[in-house]
């Protein structure tokens, strides 16, 4: 599988992670939970796009998105929502949420927001948190299901995670110098394991980024264009590097990634272009160049018609 284009859009999400609340229930509870602007202001402005993830430390609960049934996670596993989904959280399927805002104690120093609440039946632990990325459209975040699900104690790769993750867990409980950070870090390999776990789940009728990606010619093809965005590609040239006739590549990229090549190269290109205008004092001509733009005016028109604001606005937003 050409794992390449994974990483390189992996790299590109550029996420920032932060724990915001640190809870404890006892059953019966529930509660209605989604990141707003109010859990990021301590750690900044609300990012463009936020993934949401809960880590059940002991106990169980029920997640529960409209118009689906309830997921029950227990301790050792994680709940990612890619797009930041309104849901419910609680100690059985059918309770009413409750409003719990004016029982959260806000974030002191380098420790994030407490909460305990619930009717003083069996204890859950849960620590919440959020990964933010400023690039709108991102194909991986796009590409993901509304919840994604990993048992953190099910094979090597995951069980070192979840041990680090609960022993940061403690530190943290304790205010250890550090723990947050550790927490946040833990917590974006998390997200890059469950992501590859689902990458491995998906059916072959599957379409969609992530189904191109796993597809040889197209993997392939992909894996070329985030190697060489700056290049003149042509369709007749990425169907010739992949080995397949162009007419017949066209038609499968397009059948998987949902658009043309040469369409997904310009939003790719766009993507790297607004990563390096946040993180280089470099001119915008240069970044344009850098990213396959004869003209600093081609590529502004590009910028604006995607992202809805100039480069300079966009380099300028912090």
């Amino acid at each position: 599988m050409p794992m390449d284009a994974l990483s390189d859009v992996m790299s590109a999400v550029r996420l920032t992670s932060n724990v915001f609340l640190d809870a404890r229930f006892g059953a019966p509870w529930c509660i209605a939970s989604q990141i707003g602007p109010e859990d990021c202001l301590p750690y900044g402005p609300m990012p463009a796009q936020i993934i949401a993830y809960h880590f059940v430390v002991d106990g169980h609960l029920f997640l529960r998105l409209d118009g689906e049934d309830p997921i029950e996670v227990v301790a050792g596993e994680v709940i990612l929502m890619p797009r930041n989904d309104r849901h419910a959280l609680g100690s059985a399927p059918g309770l009413k949420p409750a409003v719990i805002d004016h029982l959260i104690q806000p974030p002191n120093g380098d420790t994030p927001a407490v909460l305990s609440v619930g009717g003083g039946g069996e204890e859950t632990h849960v620590i919440c948190g959020y990964m933010g990325c400023e690039l709108p459209d991102n194909p991986l975040l796009a590409a993901l299901p509304r919840v994604l699900r990993i048992n953190t104690i099910d094979n090597v790769a995951g069980a070192w995670i979840s041990e680090s993750f609960r022993r940061a867990v403690e530190e943290f409980s304790t205010g250890g110098v550090g723990s947050t950070t550790v927490l946040s870090k833990l917590a974006e390999l998390l997200f890059v394991e469950a992501v590859r776990r689902y990458l491995a789940t998906l059916p072959e009728e599957q379409t969609g980024w992530l189904a191109g990606l796993r597809d040889a010619k197209v993997g392939k093809a992909l894996a070329i264009l985030h190697t060489q965005p700056a290049h003149a590609w042509t369709t007749d040239e990425l169907a010739s590097a992949v080995s397949m006739s162009r007419s017949a590549f066209a038609e499968r990229f397009a059948m998987l990634v949902g658009i043309p090549p040469m369409r997904y190269l310009t939003h790719w290109r766009l993507q790297l272009a607004a990563v390096r205008l946040r993180e280089s004092p470099r001119a915008i001509a240069q970044i344009a160049f850098e990213v396959g733009y004869e003209s600093e005016a081609a590529f502004s028109r590009a910028f604006k018609n995607t992202f809805g604001i100039t480069p300079g606005d966009w380099r300028n937003k912090r």
